[in-house]
């Protein structure tokens, strides 16, 4: 049985407000990004304790830690935000969770422009992501590889690249269609059918015609027949809503309380047509 989660700050900065918009969806699950406008890798020890006392109490549970590793320059020190990373590992084994979200780097600093050729720096971004998979291997976690605009692995080709190159069972794809549609890429049937053996997390947004973000099903991600394919498929993972509905940042979108419900209700009529059962 799949399950529906949310990144719950899509809702609100307030813990409260985000517990409570989710139990009045009926999700059980977030994905942890921030809380009180503090990033989840910048929430001290007691911030963290609180946030997992909380959830616990409304029987809640977080399903992935929605890190912003890897949005970075590739030429930005790694040292620095190795120790960074293990500060992702180190909150995934507190809220008792398996996946970390993470990117794949931008274009150098030094670069001068936006449009280096990726192949230029292809040998850095896979030695530090394969550094980190390693660590994230011996603790027992899988890394959730998005495909967000911009980033060395946003196209459907670099990605693929990177998933059969680091080969590790704890590399994994978080698949996004509307990324893929921001790329002038064709999420459903080309990337899903490329990437459908490293597939192992969902994010569900959807984008129109001239561009702005809607809810799924009311865009060109052809939501419809691309959950139909998971259905036969056999995908037995989680479906994170990440609308974007009110504003879309470079860490972080936005939709509030209205639109996130609105987004909800969609993707849930979606899987109700189509009798596919979710918690």
């Amino acid at each position: 049985m799949i399950r529906l989660s949310a990144f719950a700050d899509e809702i609100s900065a307030d813990l409260n407000e985000q517990i409570a918009v989710l139990q009045a969806e009926d999700i059980h699950y977030l994905d942890l990004r921030s809380v009180w406008g503090v990033n989840v890798l910048d929430l001290d020890d007691q911030q963290v304790t609180n946030i997992k006392q909380a959830l616990d109490a409304h029987d809640m549970r977080v399903a992935a830690i929605a890190s912003p590793i890897g949005k970075v320059p590739i030429d930005a020190s790694f040292t620095e935000h190795l120790q960074r990373f293990k500060r992702a590992i180190v909150v995934a084994q507190r809220f008792q969770t398996r996946y970390i979200r993470l990117f794949s780097f931008y274009p150098p600093a030094s670069s001068g422009t936006d449009h280096q050729d990726p192949s230029s720096y292809r040998d850095e971004v896979h030695k530090r992501l394969r550094t980190m998979t390693e660590l994230a291997q011996a603790a027992d976690l899988i890394l959730l590889h998005e495909n967000e605009k911009e980033i060395y692995g946003d196209s459907l080709a670099r990605n693929l690249d990177l998933l059969q190159s680091l080969a590790n069972p704890s590399w994994r794809a978080a698949f996004d269609p509307a990324n893929y549609l921001q790329c002038q890429e064709h999420p459903y049937p080309d990337a899903y059918n490329a990437l459908k053996p490293w597939l192992e997390y969902v994010h569900v947004k959807d984008v129109a015609a001239d561009d702005t973000l809607v809810p799924a099903g009311q865009g060109e991600g052809r939501w419809p027949e691309f959950l139909q394919a998971l259905q036969a498929d056999g995908y037995d993972g989680f479906l994170a809503l990440e609308p974007h509905l009110q504003s879309a940042g470079q860490f972080q979108g936005f939709s509030g309380p209205e639109l996130f419900h609105t987004a909800s209700q969609a993707l849930q009529h979606l899987l109700q047509k189509m009798n596919w059962q979710y918690a």
